[in-house]
Order: structure tokens, then C-alpha cells, then sequence
């Protein structure tokens, strides 16, 4: 199975979601794009590593950087990414599983540690979709 998990800028949802397939599901090939590329976000990165998965070789792409590659799931990971998916010429099921924002809500909380608990909030229940493949895909 393939999959690519598509957000916004590709820092963050989409690379945790990469990053947990890669780890809790070897057998499912995965990747990761953005409709933009926004560059690594340091707390994603951070609290992955965290609880014991690295993205050291992780890098921010779009959509157009990818190899060719016909996807079973396009995963759509935010709202806008929703609204803005390229078109796929594949079979591609398109399946919009929604997760907030974690950048946009850190914005207006002013402690470290407030703010990454919002990564691993979102970190954590990526896992929980993660663990449930393929059967999280199927509406």
C-alpha cells in the first residue's frame, strides 16, 4: 500500500504522520508533501523526537517533488489541504482525516511547555490513526 499524507506547508501534520507510518507500520509505503513548503518546524521535530522517532532526514517538499509514484491514499491531513489537493492522474482514494493546527494555536500561548503540549496532543492522535491503517482509511 501507498500513501501520501498532504498538508498545508509540509512541517509538521503530514511529517508526524510520515514519520509514525514509517516507524509503527513498515510495510506500508508513505510519504509526505505540502501544497507549500514551509521547512521542518523545530517543535514537530522535537516532540517526535520525544517519544523515540527521528525525522533527521526529514525535509519540507510539495507535491511536485515527489517521485512517481501511483498512490493508493491521498491523506489529507487540514482543512486547506482539503480545498487546495492537486490533482492525482492515479486511482488514488482521497480521504480527509482533519487534525488542528498545532503552529496556529501555539501562537497565542505563551509557555514553552504549554505550547508543546499542543504538539503532542496532535503528535498523539496521529498515532492513534497511524496504528488503525488501513482501516482508518475506509469511510
Amino acid at each position: 500500500m501507498n500513501i501520501l499524507y498532504l498538508c498545508t506547508g509540509n512541517s509538521c501534520r503530514s511529517q508526524m504522520a510520515e514519520a509514525w507510518t514509517r516507524a509503527l507500520r513498515p510495510e506500508i509505503t508513505c510519504h509526505s508533501a505540502g501544497v507549500v513548503k514551509h521547512g521542518m518546524n523545530p517543535n514537530a521535530v522535537r516532540v517526535m523526537e520525544e517519544a523515540g522517532i527521528t525525522m533527521e532526514n526529514h525535509h519540507s517538499k510539495t507535491v511536485d517533488e515527489l517521485p512517481d509514484i501511483d498512490f493508493d491514499y491521498v491523506v489529507t491531513l487540514c482543512g486547506h489541504a482539503a480545498e487546495n489537493c492537486p490533482y492525482f492522474p492515479s486511482e488514488a482514494k482521497r480521504v480527509h482525516r482533519g487534525f488542528d493546527d498545532p503552529p496556529t494555536l501555539a501562537k497565542s500561548i505563551e509557555g514553552e511547555e504549554e505550547q508543546l503540549a499542543i504538539y503532542r496532543r496532535v503528535r498523539d492522535e496521529i498515532k492513534v490513526l497511524v496504528e488503525g491503517l488501513p482501516a482508518n482509511l475506509d469511510d
